[in-house]
């Protein structure tokens, strides 16, 4: 095989970093092969899908020296347009990546902006489509897909543009396990095609089998490399010695129904209770529970497939869905829609829409006295970020950004915490650290979490409320 990408003497710095994130890299990645770039949350394996794809230098900003260069282009010398018929994405949180609204256009998009004809362009749709077998996805609202099919459809517009590299950046992050089978036998197909696949990740189990190489990085450098058959044979506390993921978990939550109205008994001065939580984005209910009591200071796992109504029963839980009439309970008060925003806090999938500061502690402190300052100190410190303090958030990687989300939840002084995917992008110690802040929370405090994390869940979560189909 030959070399498809070259990433020689790498050194580089964001322009609103103050360290290195890349030292002295060099990689080459052989036509045709698949590897995983593993390692620690702020290791740089970010980075080098920006390098690969042409984010890097093109849209992110900073001083790069070394050599980058995809199937003999230079990507310093080549614009980020001319790339695109060459180097496919797939990010960590597919919306970002959208430009339309329907589907099939969305698929489209892309080969549209490669200036192919219309015959092209439908003969490369219908391909893709039939090779993923997508059509039901076909002619539907982006908006009202589920994260799986979301990611498909991400999936989809990429391989119709038929680039020889393809790079996946934590592309399971918020994806249920049969997501993931879905996504894996996606990635098996564009093998069989002889692409070349990079993909950046922290959940590892799903890739055995299919990445020929594995590339361990620390501190912006490559600290290990192993053939896939080597890295994925490694035991479980091998692989947490370098803070990395179990590949597999011994448990799977989605496949028990039991619910939390089937947990007995519960004393009535001790549980929060919802009513009328019914919501619907058109003629089909999102949610429908008309009554559920949750055990107050629990921290309950809120489980279910993509698209079974976990996320939508959260946002009416915080107030933040429109014209929605249900209540809560607690203590004998009833707070209505417009009030349970007083009551809540929630952590949104996509952190970067709630990082507002200048910095990390200006951040953490928002609504917070100044006398609270060594609080928030001693909850960046556990979390393992107190070194960013002064760092602007969005200066970041995507799980230190998460981990100061999750610091802000904690300063906030709610009695009712809510987090959706809270360890998507997070290595194994920063899932243990967020684990272990969680359960150490005052009792007054409950905390429901939306995940598919199975090992957050192990490590930290009382009780499980399953959802599918908008309904416990």
């Amino acid at each position: 095989m030959n070399d498809a990408t070259i990433l020689k003497n790498i050194l580089f710095r964001y322009a609103n970093g103050d360290t290195g994130v890349l030292n002295d890299l060099y990689l080459t990645v052989k036509q045709g092969e698949c590897i995983l770039l593993c390692g620690g949350s702020g290791c740089g394996k970010t980075t080098v899908t920006r390098l690969l794809n042409g984010l890097i230098p093109h849209y992110y900003e900073g001083k790069l020296d070394g050599e980058v260069s995809v199937l003999g282009k230079s990507i310093c010398d080549t614009a980020i347009e001319d790339l695109a018929g060459i180097v496919g994405s797939v990010f960590q949180n597919p919306r970002s990546q959208f430009f339309c609204v329907d589907t099939t256009a969305e698929i489209a998009f892309g080969c549209e902006n490669m200036g192919l004809s219309e015959t092209e362009i439908q003969r490369r749709i219908d391909n893709t489509v039939t090779d993923m077998q997508i059509q039901k996805l076909l002619g539907r609202s982006i908006f009202n897909l589920s994260g799986g099919e979301k990611q498909k459809i991400a999936c989809a517009g990429v391989a119709a543009m038929l680039p020889e590299l393809i790079v996946l950046d934590e592309p399971t992050s918020n994806l249920d396990l049969d997501a993931i089978d879905e996504l894996r036998e996606i990635i098996q197909k564009w093998k069989t095609h002889g692409k070349t696949i990079v993909i950046a990740e922290h959940r590892l189990g799903w890739l055995s089998g299919l990445c020929d190489r594995v590339i361990f990085m620390e501190s912006g450098s490559i600290s290990a490399e192993f053939t896939g058959e080597d890295f994925f044979s490694l035991q479980t506390d091998k692989l947490n010695s370098m803070g990395l993921r179990a590949i597999h978990t011994a448990n799977n939550y989605l496949e028990s129904r039991t619910g939390l109205t089937e947990i007995k008994p519960f004393n009535s001065s001790a549980v929060i209770t919802l009513e009328n939580f019914v919501y619907s984005y058109g003629k089909q209910d999102a949610v429908n529970i008309p009554k559920l009591e949750i055990p107050k200071g629990a921290v309950i796992a809120v489980v279910g497939h993509n698209g079974a109504g976990k996320s939508t029963f959260t946002k009416c839980l915080c107030g933040l869905q429109k014209r929605f009439k249900g209540t809560v309970s607690v203590d004998g008060k009833i707070y209505r829609s417009k009030d349970m925003m007083r009551l809540s806090y929630m952590v949104m999938q996509d952190v970067n829409h709630q990082l507002f500061a200048e910095t990390v502690l200006e951040e953490v402190m928002i609504g917070a006295d100044d006398s609270e300052q060594q609080t928030a100190l001693d909850i960046l410190e556990k979390l393992h970020i107190a070194e960013y303090k002064d760092r602007h958030p969005m200066s970041l990687s995507g799980g230190q950004k998460q981990r100061v989300a999750i610091a802000s939840a904690l300063m906030a002084g709610k009695k009712l915490l809510v987090f959706d995917e809270p360890t998507s992008g997070l290595d194994f110690s920063s899932m243990e650290c967020t684990a272990e802040l969680l359960r150490s929370l005052d009792k007054d405090i409950t905390v429901l979490i939306v995940t598919h994390d199975m090992e957050l869940i192990d490590r930290c979560c009382t009780h499980i409320l399953h959802i599918e189909e908008g309904k416990i």
